[in-house]
């Protein structure tokens, strides 16, 4: 299921052969093959009942359908699997399963599923589906759905998981006037997926803009892949359902309870430069303004407005947004002055209040655009009896030819505003009645253009001691899948910094290794069934080497009465950090279904579930990656020397989390990892304990 395919043919056929189609009323079948009656190319069905379904030649068998470049499968789905192989047989390379019955059914249902992948395997078919509510592409008029409406012309390529959000986004976008270049139902993506369709129209010259609504993304690190390749030319827009977090539910690390499966989406999303979108509105807004306005040069926003009330609205969407208002020049102000009436507000937002006419709103207009801190425009209107909306719309259009700077428009009212609206969409300028609409398309459009411009790196690599690792880990999980600090000599082999010390199971053994560590030592208990030592005691910090035997046996106390059923692998006698001279970090990972393993860091020590300062990447990961991680997080200010302490190493933070990156992905068996606390001072790091899960 992985690889570049090639999906011209699926999108582009001269021929396509309905299976299983009938002339039975209300019928699937009978649906797809009237849709067909447009398509340009030519249709056969295929049903050995008939010789022809609503004027529709009808063959016997797929083998008797001719050169077919599509075949759409609708037949129940205990024939289904024989059809696809015998389209297969035919040499037929493209396939949509209308066909239910398959994974979404149960066990049975999954079992077909898993055969219909091996028929694809075998002959190396592209299928959509099942459980597809099908494919179209204006371009060629092609229909093969069994959805009630034909979508308009556009340059906007879409993909659904949900077939019925599909039929409810196309009779949407018909009442507001947008159109699409393909459309697929991915269905239950046993073969194709989001990658494919991601790749393809990336390649597509029709496609300007890629949209999708996604339950779940099945190949996630192979999604950012595909995505980084097609945009830094084509945006990829998403609205990814779902953000429980119930994944974290089992999860024992703090990295794995922190996460959640949304933080996965959400930090893959944007490594794949795909932007999010919350709502289906959202989607559109940025469809609509991607797919028709150039991108801004710079971040800053200049708002004409007829209306106190709605510019304000806007002058709050600019700080919720990553744009700002634009700083006019002295010039542009004394222009300002001298154009607008004396009640007019020169400063952004320019309010040239509600007797405007069509000449000063324009006048205003283009002031705003000649400014050199002015990279896009938002012109909102109120309705008054002096302004025509359908003149505003064509003042508009004209500016944005001139000066090629990104325009937005909200024209606030009902019919009035729709009159103008054809005059808009033929010039790609889009119109909102939310000011805070407009603003938010701008922000996509800069949030565009950061990403097209963006260099990703290869994820770093190291000199590591796979060997030794691979040793470490089997004898740490030779009695349990939970490990910890028994396991330490594992982040060693990856050249990641940690304390002298032993895990020793005696108190003999204990003064042994406090004599060849140089001052005091901290103790802990080590048992894979005590996660959070600290909490009953299980930590003994200072110890002098006189008092080390009776702090052995105290800690097993402890330990026994907490659990008495809990495996004790002995005692840690580590040498003892300054932890005074450095902030307490944490560098984890937990493993996320889709996208694999999410790595984490933030402040540690006890508060990281409480505060959740954390930055999620999914792994492997550059060192430009790592070095955004240490940055996003709040309290950088503590890294970087606040209240005069000196600053800390922040490239051995971003060396370690590389190095992590790249121990989690050689060794995918592990699915959790903490350490916790990651100490860094300004002399570099050093894990201070270490949690982790393994999945034999």
């Amino acid at each position: 299921m992985s690889g570049d395919r090639d999906l011209s043919g699926l999108f582009s056929p001269d021929r396509v052969a309905v299976v299983g189609a009938t002339p039975r009323e209300g019928s699937v079948a009978r649906a797809i093959v009237e849709n067909l009656a447009a398509f340009s190319g030519s249709v056969v069905g295929v049903n050995p009942n008939y010789d022809e379904v609503c004027g529709v030649e009808c063959v016997d068998s797929i083998a008797e359908a001719g050169d077919v470049d599509v075949g759409v499968v609708v037949v129940p789905p205990h024939l289904a699997l024989s059809a696809i192989r015998e389209a297969g047989e035919a040499g037929i390379e493209n396939l949509v399963v209308i066909t239910a019955g398959f994974g979404e059914t149960g066990s049975e249902g999954a079992s077909r599923e898993r055969e219909l992948r091996e028929i694809a395997a075998e002959y190396d078919l592209n299928v959509v589906g099942p459980n597809s509510l099908g494919v179209l592409s204006t371009a060629t008029d092609l229909n093969a759905t069994f959805g009630p409406d034909r979508p308009l012309s556009g340059s906007i390529s879409f993909m659904s998981q949900s077939g019925a959000f599909v039929t409810a986004v196309i009779d949407w976008a018909l009442s507001e006037g947008i159109g699409f270049a393909d459309v697929v139902s991915l269905g239950n993506k046993a073969v194709l997926d989001e990658s494919d369709f991601v790749r393809a129209w990336g390649r597509d010259d029709r496609t300007e803009v890629v949209i999708g609504y996604l339950e779940g993304i099945d190949r996630g690190r192979e999604f950012i892949e595909a995505a980084r390749q097609v945009t830094d030319e084509t945006p990829v827009v998403l609205v990814k359902s779902g953000r429980t977090d119930a994944g974290a539910q089992a999860a024992s690390s703090h990295t794995g309870t922190i996460a959640g499966s949304d933080r996965a989406y959400e930090a893959g999303l944007d490594q794949a430069g795909v932007i999010r979108a919350e709502t289906v509105q959202e989607l559109f807004d940025a469809a609509s303004a991607l797919a028709g306005q150039p991108l801004p040069e710079g971040d800053g926003v200049a708002v004409v407005t007829n209306a106190g009330g709605p510019g304000v609205m806007a002058t709050d969407a600019v700080g919720d947004s990553s744009l700002r208002m634009a700083s006019f020049s002295e010039g542009t102000l004394d222009r300002y002055g001298e154009s607008m009436p004396a009640e007019a507000n020169v400063y952004n937002p320019v309010d040239v209040i509600g007797d405007a006419d069509i000449d000063r709103f324009r006048e205003a207009i283009e002031i705003a655009l000649e400014d050199g801190d002015v990279s896009a425009v938002a012109v909102l209107s109120a309705p008054t009896a002096v302004l025509s909306y359908p003149d505003l719309a064509e003042a508009i259009v004209e500016l944005q030819a001139e000066y090629g700077t990104p325009i937005v428009t909200c024209l606030m009212g009902g019919e009035r505003a729709r009159a103008a609206k054809s005059v808009l969409s033929e010039a790609g300028i889009p119109l909102y009645f939310d000011p805070a609409r407009a603003i938010g398309s701008l922000d996509a459009l800069v949030r565009y253009r950061e990403i097209s411009e963006r260099e990703y790196d290869d994820p770093a690599e190291f000199d590591v001691d796979t060997e030794r690792a691979r040793a470490v880990l089997d004898r740490a999980t030779e009695r349990d899948n939970r490990v910890g600090v028994e396991a330490m000599e594992l982040l060693s082999a990856y050249g990641i910094p940690i304390p002298e010390g032993e895990v020793v199971s005696d108190p003999e053994e204990a003064e042994r290794v406090a004599r060849s560590i140089e001052g005091e030592v901290v103790m802990k208990i080590v048992s894979p069934d005590i996660l959070h030592k600290s909490d009953i005691g299980g930590v003994a910090v200072g110890v002098a080497e006189d008092a080390v035997a009776d702090t052995y046996e105290d800690l097993l106390t402890r330990a026994r009465n907490y659990s008495p059923d809990a495996t004790i692998l002995g005692i840690q006698v580590q040498e003892t950090v300054d932890l005074d001279s450095g902030v307490e970090t944490l560098v984890g990972m937990s493993e996320d279904p889709q996208f694999g393993p999410l790595l984490a860091f933030g402040l540690g020590g006890i508060f990281v579930e409480i505060l959740e300062d954390v930055a999620f990447r999914v792994a492997p990961i550059s060192e430009r990656e790592a070095g955004e991680m240490v940055e996003e997080i709040d309290a950088l200010p503590l890294l970087r020397g606040a209240r005069g302490r000196d600053p800390v190493d922040e490239g051995a933070i971003v060396e370690t989390l590389c190095r992590l990156g790249q121990l989690v992905t050689e060794f995918p068996e592990i699915v959790e990892l903490d350490v916790n606390p990651l100490v860094a001072t300004p002399e570099g790091v050093v894990a201070i304990d270490l949690q982790l899960t393994v999945e034999q």
